[in-house]
């Protein structure tokens, strides 16, 4: 342990860094009004500096214990950032929200950890390329795998034929993909009464009203519905 010997300068330089690399992610969560943002990403930083300093500290300072261990209490970080972890991730319906978040508390404690033992180098290495991650790779998959919600439309017909090719036309127009259709008749035991049941994949960047009166003229619909999938 002779090689690893902390000062408190040490410490106090390290906690810093840890402080710094976590408000940086933190910074970006919270641009995107993520539920873990700056003050999360920053305090879990720097705790895992914190616990990766007292990991190489202890067997440092009580020398004649010989089966000190400097990852016993880095190994119960990891695995214990899961469960925070598990708090950022939401669901809505058949969507979930909160992954990337739930990622980045996981690879800031990581990064902490990395800062708490000296691995500086790594550590940076690391935090740019969470960075690139973060930032460019996400307008790059928003380009190219646009996020969507499944919904299920319904289109409520009264003393009407539903217009079913039409509003696929209409769907594949507004970038929608359709997963099944349903025409029930008799809906609600009305005679001439029709819905049409639709379950989609809607992008986030649609714009739901617009679509929605679009769908309504489409074959003199009385109603349409956009709804969670559950």
């Amino acid at each position: 342990m002779e090689n690893t010997a902390l000062t408190e300068m040490d410490m106090i330089v390290r906690l810093l860094l840890g402080f710094a690399a976590g408000a940086v992610i933190g910074f970006e969560r919270s641009s995107r009004r993520q539920v873990a943002g700056l003050r999360t990403h920053i305090l879990i930083s720097t705790g895992a500096t914190l616990l990766m300093l007292l990991s190489i500290w202890l067997p440092q300072e009580f020398a004649p214990v010989k089966n000190g261990d400097p990852g016993r209490i880095a190994a119960q970080v990891v695995s214990g950032i899961g469960f925070l972890g598990a708090g950022a991730i939401i669901r809505l319906g058949n969507n979930i929200r909160g992954l990337t978040t739930a990622a980045s508390l996981w690879f800031i404690a990581a990064v902490g950890l990395a800062i708490g033992a000296g691995m500086f180098a790594a550590a940076a290495a690391a935090e740019l390329i969470s960075l690139v991650t973060l930032f460019v790779l996400d307008f790059v998959e928003k380009r190219f795998f646009p996020s969507e919600r499944n919904k299920i439309l319904e289109l409520h017909y009264k003393n009407a034929v539903p217009a079913t090719a039409a509003v696929l036309d209409i769907c594949k127009s507004y970038g929608v993909r359709t997963q099944s259709v349903d025409v029930d008749e008799g809906t609600g035991g009305h005679k001439g009464y029709t819905r049409l049941r639709i379950l989609a994949s809607i992008p986030d960047s649609a714009d739901i009203a617009r679509f929605a009166q679009t769908l309504k003229k489409a074959g003199e619909a009385s109603r349409v519905e956009i709804k969670e999938k559950y």
